[in-house]
């Protein structure tokens, strides 16, 4: 009798559930789920205003995507509850939470409902940028050992961050919080009745490592004199390394349609547990493509490299140090400007052949020669997340004349995202981390050849594609295999269920040549306003910024 694992895949604007055959990992059903209140970066639910560079959720949201999704995948399946062995889940990182002592969001106490630091901080969460520099500056002074590890300098989008900010801000909410949790790993304690830490989430956005910790209580104190006894008092929980079985489903199973006691994983970061369901070898670069990008590379030596997210020991798969790197705004970068820039002529045309604006501007975008466009732009539109670190960056499109048509400002988008992932790759490969192959995973890799085409050529790699367009609910399907164990009809090893449950498509995009030698120079021009505006040649674009933001508050 087969046996089956579900994937649940929490990402910026929905989840999806995926039922998956544990055998040959093929996708038997899957339901998606919109979050009713979507990223919360206006207003409340109860009307309160935000401020700039604010992004929250709310976590009924994310019990509802359990609730709506997994029957519905069951039920498009065909496959019973019983024959279901192991539950994974992965999340946007870092989401960050504060709750009480059984795991209740603050945010839904009537006395905290009103008050923005009680809700979720999602990982585009920026408003924490001023303790993100406070946080890397007094770091570089102590000379921090962890500080290296992360690029030489953390993101706003991390924990220590964003609960700086909630004590300097909040400090009521900061006492009321009893821990603060990623939301992956209080999906997982709300399933499993059970707290644990997910080494992958605190790895990667906590600043945890495998030997050394977290941030040691003097730097702490420092820091914030209340922030000395954060690690004991508010994210005390044991952290687990990924691929253990978190624990069991509890006797409330029958409300997301399983059966109590199957198995149930340890959390994974979205992107990271794509790995296995891409079949991504070490030396192998994963980009994972959406709303933004991922950038995963394995290796067998932890090192340096500037500007990284970070390395994790065993932060992707088990006995390797786990790379990343990341772009903000990848998709986000396209639908800016479908919704902000389309010229209604080409809406109307897109509406008249049955086809979705996306598709008609790669269409005309795919027309136009390497250059042709005369456009370089900086893929800067939600700040820079690697090699720079720096949310306060903006976007630049240089060369526009009146004769400068849509598909070629669009296609300059996609250039920029692919020149963006060139710098990444050289960044690792100057710092003695191989990168030997390229792999894309998503929804865009799978349906836009334009696109991948053009990364071919500026990277100058082929580029392979991963076989599932769910690759996270496939990957986290993986390590809910591997949770449940052989025993049960899974498996011991995520490499073995990779082996089995993971998928690579037969396409291949190689570089053309000529295309290559032109986007050489086209990227020369890339980096040197890289450099400029990024390393400090000119200020112009956080002066405006700064205005903007004076302006409207």
């Amino acid at each position: 009798m087969p046996k089956y694992s579900i994937g649940v895949d929490f990402g910026t604007l929905s989840g999806r559930a995926l039922v998956a055959d544990v055998g040959t990992g093929e996708e038997m059903g899957s339901a998606m789920l919109e979050y009713r209140h979507g990223v919360i970066d206006e207003r409340l639910p109860t009307g309160r205003k935000l401020g700039m560079d604010w992004a929250l959720q709310y976590p009924m949201d994310y019990i509802e995507v359990l609730k709506e999704t997994i029957p519905e995948a069951l039920r498009k399946s065909g496959v019973s509850a019983d024959d279901v062995i192991g539950l994974g889940i992965d999340f946007t990182a870092c989401t960050l939470m504060p709750v009480k002592a059984d795991g209740a969001p603050l945010c839904y106490l009537p006395e905290w409902k009103d008050n923005p630091h009680a809700y979720i901080k999602l990982w585009k969460h920026h408003a924490a940028q001023d303790q993100a520099n406070r946080i890397n500056a007094l770091a570089e002074k102590r000379g921090e050992k962890w500080l290296p590890r992360y690029g030489g300098k953390i993101s706003s989008e991390w924990a220590l961050p964003k609960i700086l900010q909630t004590l300097e801000e909040a400090p009521e909410v900061y006492d009321a919080a009893d821990y603060f949790i990623e939301a992956g790993d209080w999906v997982v304690w709300t399933l499993t009745g059970r707290q644990s830490r997910s080494a992958g989430l605190a790895g990667y956005k906590a600043i945890y490592h495998k030997r050394d910790g977290y941030p040691s209580k003097d730097y702490l104190k420092e820091l914030h004199p209340r922030l000395e006894n954060l690690i004991e008092d508010k994210m005390g929980c044991p952290v687990s390394p990924l691929g253990v079985k978190a624990g069991e489903l509890t006797g409330d199973a029958g409300l997301i349609g399983l059966k109590p006691g199957t198995a149930v994983a340890i959390a994974n970061v979205d992107a990271h547990v794509t790995a296995p369901a891409a079949k991504a070898a070490p030396g192998a670069m994963l980009a994972i493509m959406g709303t933004s990008t991922c950038h995963l590379v394995v290796g067998n030596e932890e090192k340096t490299v500037p500007g990284m997210c970070g390395v994790v020991e065993d932060g992707v798969y088990p006995g390797y140090f786990g790379f990343e790197a990341g772009q903000s705004c990848v998709g986000d970068h396209f639908a800016w400007f479908i919704e902000n820039c389309m010229p209604a002529g080409y809406a109307l045309e897109a509406s008249s052949r049955g086809i979705s604006p996306h598709e008609l501007l790669t269409e005309k975008a795919g027309k136009l020669k390497a250059g042709e466009s005369g456009l370089v732009a900086l893929d800067w539109w939600n700040g820079n997340r690697s090699v720079l670190v720096d949310v306060d960056l903006t976007g630049l499109m240089v060369g526009m004349t009146l004769a400068t048509k849509p598909e070629e400002i669009y296609r300059a988008l996609i250039e920029a995202t692919a020149y963006g992932t060139r710098v990444i790759v050289e960044n690792f490969r100057e710092s003695g981390v191989p990168v030997d192959s390229f792999i894309a995973s998503g929804g865009i890799a799978a349906k836009n050849p334009t696109l991948m085409r053009i990364y071919a050529d500026v990277l100058r790699m082929p580029i392979r594609i991963a076989g599932s367009a769910q690759g996270p609910a496939l990957g986290s399907a993986i390590f809910g295999a591997v949770a449940a164990g052989s025993a049960r009809g899974g498996y011991d090893s995520v490499f073995d269920a990779s082996d089995r449950m993971g998928r690579l498509l037969d396409r291949t995009y190689d570089p053309i040549p000529a295309n290559a030698d032109t986007y050489d120079k086209l990227y020369a021009e890339y980096k040197a306003l890289h450099d400029w505006f990024g390393r400090g040649g000119s200020g112009a674009m956080k002066r405006l910024k700064k205005i903007k933001k004076e302006a409207v508050e």
